[in-house]
């Protein structure tokens, strides 16, 4: 952990370095090929870049015949092209758009390689270095099924997510999203009034699935992202859609809430000059591994070892979704602690951040069996 702490600024600038590349969904293009000029740099086998923009890096382990470990961290954010990536540090935070959310987690993958590098740490186990596309919006996590496509289930998967330093993810919530459109026959507002308006049942859509009670265990939520359609203010709409988000921890409360959607659509749809299609564009996967899991267990050990006494473990939606959703053994863990995440404010609390880089360095050793050379870090 001292290596860390002593090369704090080091791996701020590299985090930092990560942030000023642009990079949203489907446009990760750029700071793929940056994280592959430090996979070359860093004498990685095999660096490929793949169809999709995945990044991958072997580090040859001395057991060949074992299944490797999957190191991945995700390369796009939400924040779109034109985004000003300014950022601004005071005290131990360092704000800037996608400062957190996923800058740190590609500095760290890169951060980590460079240690085990410089210390001349070999692993019994492959460990596969990778920087995924797609797990932000609509890029449905493309890029992390790719990466479990290409290792299957016998690979061990840790995912980095740069804050959420002390939470230990190994349950992955089912998420299903729908494009909700709505057409009518519209016309003016004058002289049609009384015809039947997209915009005006979208409205009645969303209030009626507002009224939906869902369960709080296990926790299930919904919620409409984006609302668009009609033409002019004095247009009764002819075409009106929205992006729905469906949430679940348990796969068959995601099923009866879907269920209840489409009841509330066809209810609607049965009304005259009306036609409402449900459109699926996105398909998260629910899955898990059991708390006592070693892998689990390992975790929480790392965390404990860096002085982390409050450990939360839990569910989201994260790239680990996709090797969870399979059988396989996967964790998603933060670096650092974090605010305002997803907004043009959002901040890195750096503060134990070298702490959080000790974790992943403890958690990969066990996982990958690193032996240690003359000059490992403390």
């Amino acid at each position: 952990m001292n290596e860390f702490h002593e090369r704090l600024e080091d791996g701020l600038a590299l985090a930092r370095e990560i942030q000023q590349i642009p990079a949203p969904t489907f446009c990760e293009i750029e700071r793929a090929r940056r994280v592959r000029e430090y996979f070359d740099r860093l004498d990685l086998r095999d660096v490929e870049l793949d169809d999709l923009g995945n990044v991958y890096g072997r580090m040859i382990g001395s057991h060949r015949s074992r299944p490797p470990l999957v190191l991945s961290a995700h390369l796009d954010t939400v924040f779109p092209m034109e985004t000003d990536l300014s950022t601004r540090r005071s005290g131990t935070r360092l704000a800037g758009p996608g400062m957190v959310d996923n800058s740190m987690g590609v500095a760290g993958v890169i951060w980590l390689l460079e240690v085990l590098v410089r210390h001349g740490l070999r692993p019994a186990r492959d460990i596969w270095f990778v920087a995924n596309v797609g797990e932000e919006g609509l890029g449905d996590l493309n890029g992390m099924r790719a990466v479990v496509d290409r290792f299957q289930t016998e690979a061990t998967y840790i995912i980095l997510e740069g804050g959420s330093f002390g939470h230990v993810i190994h349950r992955g919530i089912g998420v299903r999203r729908f494009r909700v459109t709505i057409k009518a026959s519209g016309g003016h507002s004058w002289a049609d009034f009384g015809h039947a308006s997209a915009i005006h049942t979208l409205g009645h859509v969303i209030a009626a699935i507002d009224q939906i009670a869902v369960p709080i265990q296990p926790k299930t939520t919904y919620n409409v992202g984006v609302v668009e359609g009609g033409t002019s203010i004095n247009s009764i709409a002819e075409s009106a859609s929205c992006l729905l988000d469906l949430r679940s921890e348990k796969e068959e409360a995601l099923q009866t809430l879907m269920e209840q959607v489409k009841e509330i659509l066809q209810r609607f749809s049965q009304k005259r000059q009306v036609k409402i299609t449900l459109e699926k564009i996105g398909d998260r996967p629910a899955g898990g591994i059991p708390a006592d899991h070693p892998l689990v267990m390992d975790a929480r050990e790392a965390l404990h070892a860096v002085g982390r006494r409050k450990i939360e473990f839990g569910a989201s939606s994260t790239d680990a979704n996709i090797p969870l959703s399979r059988g396989a053994a996967a964790v998603c863990i933060g670096l650092a602690e974090s605010g305002n995440v997803h907004r043009l404010n959002e901040y890195l609390d750096f503060a134990h951040l070298s702490r959080g880089m000790g974790q992943l360095l403890l958690l990969a050793a066990k996982t990958a069996g690193l032996a240690a050379g003359e000059n490992a870090p403390d």
